[in-house]
C-alpha cells in the first residue's frame, strides 16, 4: 500500500477541482458525497498504508516516493517527493480521520447554506495543503503546503464574508501568519546557502557535521524557523489573530484548531529538530515561548463569554504546552499532546456549532444554560472533551499527555522549576475555565429556548471523538502507572528521546498528585462561583483592580491594541501623507500624457469616409516619397 501514498493528498485536491469548477452544476445532494467521501477515501488509505508501516517497517525506517522533477536550476533541484516516517505517519493519521469526521458533520451543518459546494472545496483543499506541508521531502514543498493553509485559513474565516467584521477577521489572521512566513522564508534562503539543498533529510543529516552546537548560524535558522513557527501556531507575539478566527462556521474551527493550520508550527520544529538541538538557546526560546503563552492565553480564557472564544484561547494555551515540551525536549510527548488534543478539540468545537446552531446562533454563554437534560448526547459527549482538555486525572487522553509534559518540563534535561511551575498553572487555570464552560453552558436554568435538535450526521461524530478522547491516551502510559511507552516507541526512530536528568525532590507520582489536586481544586472553585454560592464572584466583581485585570484578560492582554497604536496607526498616517509623493506624480503624468495623446488621436474618428480614403492617399504617397527618395 505504500506506493498509494500519493492518493492521501491528491484524492482531497480532486474533490476540490469538481467543487471548484462543478460545484454549481452538481446536484446539491451530491456535494456532500464529494467533498467529504475523497476526505473518506484517504483516511482508508492512510489506515492501510498505517497498518503495512507498522506491521512491514521499511529497512531505512522510512519511505520516499517521488512523483516528478519540480524544479531544476543548477543545483537547486526539488522534486514533487512525499516522505513517510514515524512522525509524519502520526500526523496524516489525525489529519485525515479527524477531517474526515469534521466533513461529516459538516455535510448536516452546512446543508442550508448557499455556499454548500464552495464550502467543501475550500475544506477539501485545506486537508490536502496540510497533507501536502507533513509529507514533504523538501522545504519548497513544506512550504508550497504551508502557504496553502495559509490561503484556506483566509478563504474560509472569510467565508461569510457579507459581514464585515468576517472579512476584516481574515485579512487580520492572513496578514499576521505572513509575519512569520516571511521569517520562515529568510530561513530556508539561509539554509540552501549553507546547506546547497532544502531537502529536510539532507539538511538533517549535514548539520551536525557542518554546525557546531551553539553556533550563531544555527542560531539564527532556528530563531527564523521559530518565527514562521509562532505566526502559523498562533503563540507569542503572533496569537492575536486566532480568537478571531471564530467568525468563520464552527467546521472551520474545529479543522483550523485541531487537526490542521496551529499545528503546523509543532510539526516544523519538531520535524528541524536537529537544527534546534544544535541551537540550545533558540531552543529554550521555544519553551519560553510556549509557557508565556499557554499563561496568557489560559488567563484571557478565563474571561471570555462566547463559548468558541474560549475554546480559541484554550487552542493557544495547549499549543503552548505543544511548544513547551519541543523546548526541553520532550519531542515525543509534544506529538503526543497534539494527538490527544486534535481529538478533544475538535469534539469541543463540534459540539459548541450544535450548541450555537441549536440556541438560534446564540453565542454567550451567560445566554445558555440548562442544556443537560435536553441534549443528552451532546452534554455527555462536550463533558468527555472538557474533562480531556482539564485533564482529568487517569480516566481521559488528556491526562496522560499533559502529564508526560508536565514531568519532562521539571525532569528532562533542559527542563527547570520554572517551566514546571508555569505548566501547572496553566493547568489549573485550564481546569477553571472548562468546568465554567460546562457549568454555563448545561447547567442551572435555560435562558434561551432550543430551536432544533441535531440530526445523527452531527452526533455521530462527536460520539466517535468522543470515544478517542477518553481512551486514545491510554498508548502512552506513565513510568510509574506500568509504562506503556507506545507512541515514544513508533517515534523513536525520528525524533530523539529524553531522558530524566534533574534530580527531582519527590517522586513523579508526587507531581502528579500535586497536578491532580490543583485541576480538581479549579474544577471547585468553577462549581463554587458559577452555582453554590455565585455571589462570591460578583463581589469579587465590584473590586477595582478585578475589574481592570477581567479588561486586560478579555482584551487579550491588549496586543490588539498594543499593535493598532505601534503599526497600524503610523503605517496608515505615513500612507496618507505619502499618497501623493513624486512616483506617483510621475505615475499621473505618464497618465495625462496617455489621455492628451488619446483625446488628439480620437478627433481623427470622424465617421466621414471621404477623411478616411484621403488618410490612406496621403499615407500612400509619403510612403512612396520615401521609396522613391531610396
Amino acid at each position: 500500500m505504500l506506493h498509494f501514498l500519493w492518493l492521501v493528498p491528491f484524492l482531497p485536491i480532486v474533490g476540490f477541482l469538481i467543487l471548484a469548477f462543478g460545484g454549481k452544476r452538481l446536484p446539491r445532494n451530491v456535494v456532500p458525497f464529494v467533498g467529504a467521501g475523497s476526505i473518506g477515501i484517504s483516511a482508508l488509505i492512510t489506515l492501510l498504508i498505517g497498518m503495512e508501516f507498522i506491521s512491514n517497517p521499511p529497512a531505512s525506517g522510512s519511505y520516499t516516493q517521488t512523483l516528478w522533477q519540480w524544479v531544476e536550476v543548477g543545483t537547486f533541484n526539488p522534486a514533487i517527493a512525499f516522505h513517510l516516517d514515524a512522525l509524519s505517519m502520526v500526523f496524516i493519521f489525525v489529519i485525515t480521520f479527524v477531517g474526515f469526521f469534521i466533513h461529516l458533520y459538516s455535510c448536516e451543518f452546512m446543508k442550508e447554506d448557499e455556499g454548500y459546494a464552495r464550502f467543501f472545496a475550500y475544506m477539501n483543499l485545506f486537508v490536502s495543503s496540510m497533507l501536502i506541508l507533513v509529507l514533504a521531502d523538501n522545504l519548497l514543498l513544506l512550504y508550497l503546503g504551508w502557504e496553502g493553509v495559509g490561503l484556506c485559513s483566509y478563504l474560509l474565516i472569510g467565508f461569510w464574508y457579507k459581514v464585515k467584521a468576517n472579512g476584516t477577521a481574515a485579512r487580520k489572521a492572513f496578514i499576521m501568519t505572513r509575519v512569520g512566513d516571511t521569517a520562515m522564508a529568510i530561513g530556508l534562503f539561509m539554509l540552501f546557502q549553507h546547506f546547497g539543498t532544502l531537502n529536510i533529510g539532507d539538511i538533517l543529516t549535514q548539520a551536525p557535521q557542518l554546525l557546531p552546537i551553539g553556533s550563531s548560524i544555527a542560531v539564527v535558522i532556528a530563531l527564523l524557523l521559530l518565527g514562521g513557527a509562532v505566526g502559523k501556531s498562533g503563540q507569542l507575539p503572533l496569537q492575536s489573530w486566532l480568537p478571531d478566527a471564530m467568525a468563520g462556521p464552527s467546521p472551520v474551527s474545529a479543522l483550523i484548531h485541531a487537526a490542521t493550520m496551529v499545528t503546523a508550527g509543532v510539526y516544523l520544529i519538531a520535524r528541524t529538530n536537529v537544527l534546534f538541538t544544535l541551537a540550545p538557546f533558540a531552543q529554550t526560546m521555544v519553551a519560553v515561548v510556549g509557557a508565556i503563552t499557554l499563561l496568557i492565553a489560559g488567563f484571557s480564557a478565563l474571561t471570555q463569554r462566547d463559548i468558541k472564544r474560549t475554546l480559541a484561547y484554550s487552542t493557544i494555551s495547549q499549543i503552548g504546552y505543544m511548544f513547551l515540551a519541543l523546548g526541553v525536549g520532550a519531542w515525543s510527548a509534544a506529538i503526543f499532546h497534539f494527538m490527544t488534543h486534535a481529538f478533544f478539540k475538535a469534539l469541543l468545537f463540534l459540539a459548541a456549532g450544535v450548541i450555537i446552531e441549536a440556541l438560534h446562533h446564540e453565542h454567550d454563554m451567560f445566554k445558555m444554560g440548562g442544556l443537560r437534560k435536553k441534549m443528552p448526547i451532546v452534554f455527555w459527549t462536550f463533558l468527555a472533551g472538557a474533562a480531556s482538555l482539564a485533564a482529568l486525572p487517569l480516566i481521559t487522553a488528556g491526562f496522560y499527555s499533559k502529564d508526560a509534559i508536565l514531568w519532562y518540563s521539571f525532569a528532562g534535561e533542559h527542563g527547570g522549576t520554572w517551566f514546571w511551575i508555569a505548566g501547572v498553572l496553566g493547568a489549573f487555570i485550564t481546569s477553571i475555565y472548562t468546568a465554567r464552560m460546562v457549568i454555563l453552558v448545561f447547567f442551572g436554568e435555560e435562558k434561551t429556548h432550543i430551536g432544533h435538535m441535531p440530526g445523527k450526521l452531527m452526533t455521530y461524530p462527536l460520539v466517535l471523538l468522543a470515544f478517542f478522547a477518553v481512551f486514545v491516551g491510554f498508548i502512552e502510559i506513565p513510568h510509574n502507572f506500568g509504562h506503556m511507552q507506545m507512541m515514544s516507541d513508533f517515534l523513536g526512530g525520528v525524533l530523539p528521546s529524553i531522558e530524566v536528568s534533574h534530580a527531582a525532590a519527590l517522586p513523579e507520582w508526587a507531581f502528579q498528585l500535586i497536578v491532580t489536586l490543583l485541576s480538581l481544586t479549579g474544577i471547585y472553585l468553577a462549581y463554587l462561583f458559577f452555582i453554590k454560592a455565585p455571589r462570591l464572584l460578583e463581589s469579587l466583581k465590584k473590586s477595582e483592580f478585578a475589574m481592570m485585570l477581567q479588561h486586560l484578560w478579555y482584551t487579550g492582554w491588549g496586543f490588539d491594541w498594543v499593535y493598532d497604536k505601534l503599526i497600524v496607526q503610523p503605517f496608515v498616517y505615513v500612507a496618507t501623507i505619502n499618497k501623493n509623493d513624486i512616483i506617483d506624480k510621475l505615475y499621473s503624468g505618464l497618465v495625462r500624457i496617455t489621455e492628451f495623446f488619446h483625446n488628439q488621436f480620437r478627433k481623427t474618428q470622424t465617421g466621414a469616409l471621404r477623411w478616411y480614403v484621403m488618410g490612406i492617399v496621403i499615407g500612400a504617397v509619403v510612403l512612396l516619397a520615401l521609396l522613391s527618395m531610396k
